[in-house]
This record gives C-alpha cells, structure tokens and sequence, in this order.
C-alpha cells in the first residue's frame, strides 16, 4: 500500500510539473482497482476474529488486529486517502496542519490550558494570523507591526470588509 500511495504521488507530481489540472481517467481507474486489490488481499491475510477462539465467559465483540483496523479504516476512508490524486489542491499528507496545531498543544502541555474560552480564541486567532502570513512570505514581526498599525496583512485572496 505504501509503495502504490508513493507512486501515485510521484505521478501526480509529474502531471503538475506538465501543467496538468488530473490526473487521466485511465490512471485514477487503475489506481482506484489496485488500491482495492490491496485491501481485499490483505483483508484475506488479516481474518476477521473467530468465534471459536471466545474464551468462556467473555463477552461483548471479539477484538481485531490492528492490521485488520488498518486495512478497515483504509476501506471505509478510501476516497479521503486518495483525495490528493482526485483534487490537486490536497496535499499528500497533512503534516501542515499537524505543524500548525502544535503550538496549541505546546500551549496546553505548558499552563495547562486556557482560562477562558476568549483567551483560547485569541490565541487561536493571534496564531491563525501569524501562520497565515508566514505561509504567504510575510516574517511574524511585519504582520504584528501591520495588524498595530490597523493595516493587517491580508492574502491576495481575501478582499478586505469595507
């Protein structure tokens, strides 16, 4: 599964380098099927918990292996998982988000979290701003300088409310 994910990513890599806005119908079908090839091979390989092996006196669902929760997961969450080879603008992985959410639970992890909920949304809005404008080339103490000079930097995208 990893080395398909990998090629898919390698190829709609070379599709944007080519100006491409999708990847063809012919490759997605492709993928699509060897995707599916994967996870019924390895559903076949990861069984489902025999009744048999119930242990007397236990109750409730029988527990499953997480290779098994994996390859379910993976099932149920296809078009998700494969969202970046459908919709260019998704990127492979999420490590972005990961990386902006940090600081927030640095945040928690420190003082042990927020005193009020206004507190918490102005950090998240103070956050939020800054991150945006580092993602746009602008340096954290230029945006703060602009935001105190009642001219805050703003992306080419937002059209600012008069």
């Amino acid at each position: 599964m990893k080395e398909l994910l990998l090629k898919i990513k390698t190829k709609v890599e070379t599709a944007k380098e080519h100006q491409q806005t999708a990847l063809s119908v012919r490759q997605r079908n492709l993928f699509d099927k060897a995707y599916d090839q994967l996870i019924t091979q390895g559903l076949r390989s990861n069984p489902a918990p025999n009744e048999k092996n119930r242990k007397p006196g236990q109750r409730g669902k029988l527990k499953q292996s997480p290779a098994r929760n994996l390859l379910l997961r993976l099932r149920d969450h296809k078009e998700a998982v494969l969202a970046f080879m459908l919709d260019f603008n998704v990127p492979f992985d999420n490590n972005q988000a990961e990386r902006d959410l940090r600081m927030m639970k640095v945040k928690q992890k420190v003082s042990g979290g927020f005193r009020s909920t206004s507190g918490a949304q102005n950090f998240c809005q103070i956050r939020g701003y800054l991150s945006t404008a580092r993602k746009n080339g602008v340096q954290a103490l230029a945006a703060l300088r602009l935001a105190f000079a009642d001219a805050p930097f703003l992306p080419d995208f937002v059209t600012p409310l008069p």
